[in-house]
């Protein structure tokens, strides 16, 4: 066995690593004076450390439902809080953000056409999508769309740093999409077959905008928890996350396992930091969540793609046409974002005919085409819609 071969996986190094979260938590906030107010998500173990955290905050910024919240409160007493054995973590509130890449043919390469042609549509599952919102008039995702909810204001004043532009659109709801990148993979996932634009995984799913990243495509930990347990709440059944960054967030993962524990589907983008090797981004990374890598049109690898052993299924990911909020019409984006809306619209249909979310996650693994990849590259294999709800596939 090479070196190499003896190192722990990242998947088998996770409770460790979160738990080290704990005593890492406060990295970032160096540069902070002892006076100075911070922004902290902190995870607490029963009414003692509910009652230590809650004492401590200058400010309450959300409590969730699991044991966490999000707290202002200065440096050092946060160094003091962090030191409480009733406190689990307290970790900065960092961001996440969108992992599209600009530059689509996916549905038909899943077979998600042979699923619509034997009336296999979603019809009656509930997919949310976690992201920068939805276009709330798109024609192509209009018909679809449920309910919406902000923890992020839609916004189209104003820049963003490194050059990003919001999106040339109407902030009709809060939910709207500022930014284009929710929109796009609401379609990859959902958007109606209607002989316009394009047409979605399913077609006839509820979609639900929950946005959590802002017109710059960026959301901190806090607001990404919330909306998870925001979808866990509503009963809904599919949360997707074309979402991520490099760095773990406790509360994060509690939301993430609080969905799954009340029957969410959580599916999330494996990360754009491809070619590399054992990097997949977080919350894919996290056992609840499935993660997703992308491919090309000739079933190859997207050079962009993350990998590592969390990779559970791969999906299409590079030159995906869909929907946009700009002037609701529709564009071609690449990234392991445009993947991870594929598999959410497959776990909609399975959803939709009674599955579990832990019997959809088995199905579509089990189904998945074998196309050559490692499986640390595309996990189970390439998603096959069809396949997962006993279709023929084999029109190839």
């Amino acid at each position: 066995m090479s070196d190499k071969d003896s190192q722990p996986s990242r998947r088998t190094m996770l409770q460790a690593t979160t738990g080290a979260l704990a005593s890492a938590g406060l990295v970032g906030l160096g540069a902070a004076e002892p006076t100075d107010k911070v922004e902290v998500n902190v995870g607490f173990d029963g009414p003692s450390g509910r009652s230590a955290a809650f004492s401590a905050a200058d400010d309450v910024v959300r409590e969730f439902n699991f044991d966490a919240a999000t707290i202002r409160l200065s440096k050092k007493s946060a160094e003091a809080l962090e030191r409480n054995p009733n406190i689990r973590y307290v970790e900065k509130n960092g961001t996440m953000h969108a992992l599209g890449q600009t530059l689509p043919w996916g549905v038909d390469r899943t077979d998600g056409e042979v699923a619509h042609a034997n009336g296999e549509t979603g019809a009656g599952a509930d997919i949310a999508i976690l992201d920068t919102g939805i276009d709330s008039d798109h024609p192509d995702l209009q018909a679809n769309l449920g309910a919406g909810k902000s923890y992020v204001a839609c916004s189209t004043k104003g820049g963003c740093r490194f050059g990003a532009k919001p999106a040339d659109n109407t902030c009709y709801e809060s939910w709207d999409d500022d930014n284009d990148h929710g929109t796009h993979c609401a379609g990859i996932a959902d958007a109606v077959n209607n002989t316009e634009g394009v047409v979605g995984v399913s077609t006839e799913a509820t979609l639900h905008a929950v946005k959590v990243l802002d017109k710059c495509g960026s959301g901190s930990f806090s607001d990404i928890a919330a909306g998870v347990e925001y979808v866990a709440d509503q009963g809904w059944d599919v949360g997707s996350m074309s979402l991520g960054g490099s760095s773990g967030s406790s509360t994060l993962r509690d939301a993430c396992q609080y969905a799954v524990n009340k029957g969410v589907f959580l599916v999330a983008a494996a990360g754009n930091d491809g070619p590399c090797s054992d990097c997949v981004g977080y919350p894919a990374a996290y056992p609840e969540v499935v993660a997703v890598s992308s491919t090309a049109s000739d079933d190859t690898l997207s050079d962009f793609s993350s990998t590592g052993p969390e990779v559970e299924i791969a999906a299409p990911g590079t030159d995906i046409y869909s929907s946009i909020a700009s002037n609701g019409s529709y564009d071609t984006y690449s990234g392991t974002s445009m993947a991870c809306p594929h598999v959410a619209g497959a776990a909609g249909q399975l959803m939709a005919n009674g599955y579990t979310n832990s019997e959809a996650r088995d199905q579509l693994t089990s189904t998945a085409e074998n196309i050559g990849l490692a499986s640390n590259e595309s996990g189970a294999g390439l998603l096959d819609v069809a396949a997962s709800l006993g279709l023929d596939s084999s029109d190839n």
